[in-house]
């Protein structure tokens, strides 16, 4: 063999080196544990289990209030169903119908529950509680407005011919309820906190 081939053959062998160094790279970095930097998959799926707390709370604060009226105890609900039946929700008082308006409501929840919880895990984690407080205010009223007039309140009418949830649910009822979810997913936020089996390992 003469020089040149050689040397060929050594440039071939160390590119080749170097290939199979950057696949272990790859794959020592995909099995690392814990992860580096922020964990997001863990934090959305989460945020849409805490969700549900934020959902059931908000929606507790509802049926309260409308038995202090005098109204339906699933008033909201019956509301909320109007998105796919019309003004037929309205009448419904067939339990089954508004146990699935139950559950769609605490599903909606717990999609809403990702961002309030990702947020707060990962650029608020350090901050007081006043600055904590604050920012969930902000987010849960922005929700409401976008849902309600800058979605709903063109979307319901021209799908259904009226638009009952922004209607009929007060503007103060429905910040309230939103600002309710908001504050739950606060207090809630420390239970989704992730913490690697390592370093409970090394705690104990």
């Amino acid at each position: 063999m003469d020089r040149d081939a050689k040397r060929r053959e050594l440039e071939e062998l160390r590119a080749r080196v170097q290939r199979l160094e950057a696949e272990l790279a790859a794959e020592e970095s995909k099995g690392e544990w814990p992860p580096r930097g922020f964990y997001t998959a863990y934090y959305v799926l989460g945020g849409f289990v805490l969700g549900i707390f934020g959902a059931a709370t908000s929606l507790l604060f509802n049926v309260v209030g409308s038995l202090l009226v005098g109204q339906h105890p699933l008033y909201l609900i019956k509301v909320y169903l109007t998105f796919p039946l019309a003004e037929r929700g309205l009448e419904i008082d067939d339990g089954l119908t508004l146990a699935v308006g139950v559950c769609l409501y605490l599903l909606t929840g717990m999609a809403l529950g990702i961002p309030f919880h990702v947020i707060l895990s990962r650029w608020f984690v350090g901050s007081s509680l006043g600055k904590k407080l604050v920012v969930v205010s902000a987010l849960a009223l922005a929700v409401w407005l976008i849902n309600f007039y800058a979605i709903l309140s063109w979307l319901q009418p021209a799908l259904f011919g009226g638009r009952w949830i922004v209607d009929l649910i007060p503007w103060w009822v429905g910040a309230a309820t939103h600002l309710v979810f908001g504050w739950t997913m606060l207090l809630v936020q420390p239970l989704g906190t992730f913490v690697a089996f390592s370093r409970l390992a090394e705690e104990r």
